[in-house]
């Protein structure tokens, strides 16, 4: 479980100027921890803060939250205890946002496994395919403006909970494959 926030992390990337906004880089930052043994802080850190990213107080201040999301995502995906989360925006967050938020954090994690060396689908469990999938599929999701609220707000949390259960999935199945470490 996180101690930060999405906002805070967004904001954060946001002063540096990454290339990404908190889901999806939470999203490659799980995507690369699942399928690569030896994924260090500072490999996810020099993905997402450029090099021409100003120093300073702000950057600092980035690279310790970012360090701290990295620690706790690590302990929790590595944890017996099943308590991953995607770090996603606040329920009190419009539905679009959340929807946005969940698609842009499969987009992530799909590019972060996939970079990392993720095998060939043929060579994954059927049921950790079918996962991969379904994260294609979440990473374009959108609201539908015929459901109701009530009916949107069931569907995310829904999507949600299956995304936090293949992740969890995915990094069971793939020690094997993690611990040939970080391809070159």
């Amino acid at each position: 479980m996180l101690t930060v926030t999405f906002e805070e992390v967004d904001s954060a990337l946001a002063a540096v100027d990454a290339p990404l906004a908190a889901a999806e880089a939470h999203g490659g930052l799980c995507g690369s921890l699942a399928a690569v043994g030896g994924f260090t802080a500072a490999d996810w850190l020099a993905e997402l803060v450029p090099a021409s990213a100003p120093e300073g107080e702000e950057q600092l201040r980035a690279r310790n939250l970012l360090e701290t999301v990295f620690d706790e995502t690590m302990s929790s995906l590595a944890s017996i205890d099943m308590d991953f989360e995607p770090l996603l925006p606040d329920d009190n967050e419009p539905i679009q946002r959340r929807v946005e938020a969940l698609a842009a954090w499969c987009t992530g994690f799909l590019y972060g496994s996939g970079a990392s060396g993720l095998p060939d689908r043929d060579e994954l469990t059927d049921e950790l395919g079918e996962v991969l999938g379904d994260f294609a599929e979440i990473s374009r999701a959108t609201v539908d403006t015929d459901e109701t609220e009530e009916s949107s707000e069931t569907s995310y949390v829904e999507l949600t909970e299956f995304v936090r259960a293949g992740v969890q999935l995915a990094y069971e199945e793939l020690v094997p494959h993690r611990s040939r470490g970080v391809p070159s």
